[in-house]
């Protein structure tokens, strides 16, 4: 009788999630440069929008595997919870992108570019982690350092919101524009919020399987 062996379609969910995780990044990369060049932006942020199709895509395709799959590598509750806390963050970053146009907004704030690139930075890490996932490559126990990294940078992002909302209300500025730059502001930290939260599964699965 054949051997049958299910490491192939395990594998598979690793490359998935290390996939919807890069591009996630590329994501967060292209709303830093949207943010830093503020020209051509209708372009860009439908660069954006493609990249989210991609993103539903991978998730879709995540949860088919998941329920055909008798045995998952990781517990499966735990790939369908990531899968979905980094479909989260790009769609924050989709968002906000949209915001920039539907709000008809001139130029990004400082604390919208300082917010982006702590956004990137985040994105850059919790791909650095999921990558660890798959223990031929590393020790799960090293994911750790990096989600303490992410939960940091979450803080910043909180700090960067909190004085830019702070400043907003304070300085004079028409009630539409504050309105405009508070949705603004939650949705970049909603996308800062949700690399935390994927960090936190992250340490959950180390936890369970280390």
């Amino acid at each position: 009788m054949p051997s049958f062996s299910l490491l192939p379609r395990d594998e598979k969910f690793f490359d998935l999630l290390l996939e919807s995780s890069q591009n996630m990044q590329i994501a967060a990369t292209k709303l830093t440069e949207l943010m830093i060049d503020y020209t051509d932006v209708e372009k860009k942020v439908e660069d954006i929008k493609t990249i989210e199709h991609v993103g539903d895509d991978l998730i879709h395709d995540i949860m088919r595997r998941l329920h055909r799959t008798f045995v998952t590598p990781i517990d499966r509750e735990d790939i369908a919870l990531l899968g979905e806390r980094i479909d989260d963050v790009v769609d924050a970053i989709e968002e906000t992108a949209r915001y920039m146009i539907d709000f008809h907004i001139n130029t990004p704030t400082d604390s919208a570019i300082q917010m982006a690139r702590i956004v990137s930075s985040s994105a850059d890490e919790l791909t650095k982690a999921v990558r660890m996932l798959n223990k031929r490559h590393s020790r799960l126990e090293d994911i750790l350092p990096v989600t303490v990294e992410i939960h940091r940078l979450e803080n910043e992002a909180d700090q960067v919101a909190s004085k830019a909302l702070g400043a907003l209300f304070s300085g004079g500025a028409e009630a539409i524009e504050v309105l405009k730059w508070r949705e603004i502001y939650s949705s970049l930290e909603l996308a800062a919020d949700q690399t935390e939260s994927a960090a936190t599964v992250l340490e959950g699965i180390v936890l369970k399987n280390a």
